[in-house]
């Protein structure tokens, strides 16, 4: 059975996730999944220049994934999709699928696999 590949979709997919591909960005499309906020606001939340923070949803703007609209002698953003914080919620499951309280080798330990061999992929060390 033949795969379609549909490489003008992966293109824009692969923008979406360079666009994501930066802590501080990431840390933006949280806060502004909690709604729209002004530059000035993201700055003391995440604790960096304003000019950093302009920096990043202009990124963040350009893949399409912000939204800017004057407010007064600023500028107020919010996230232009939904689903944003969604999807980094399940890369951050992927990447801690056991949540935060869970061990990942009490899983392996309770299957009865050995918690030394459970390191790394293939039983390596």
């Amino acid at each position: 059975m033949a795969m379609n590949y549909d490489l003008h979709q992966h293109d824009a997919v692969a923008r979406l996730f360079r666009a994501l591909a930066e802590p501080a960005r990431l840390s933006l499309v949280h806060c502004l999944a909690d709604g729209p906020h002004r530059v000035g606001e993201l700055s003391a939340h995440l604790g960096l220049a304003q000019s950093t923070v302009s920096a990043h949803l202009a990124v963040l703007k350009g893949a399409g994934l912000v939204e800017a609209a004057p407010d007064g002698r600023a500028t107020l953003y919010r996230l232009a999709t939904s689903g944003l914080d969604e999807l980094l919620h399940a890369g951050e499951r992927l990447i801690d699928p056991h949540g935060p309280d869970q061990d990942p080798l009490d899983h392996h330990a309770a299957s009865g696999t050995d918690r030394d061999s459970a390191r790394l992929p293939g039983g390596g060390r």
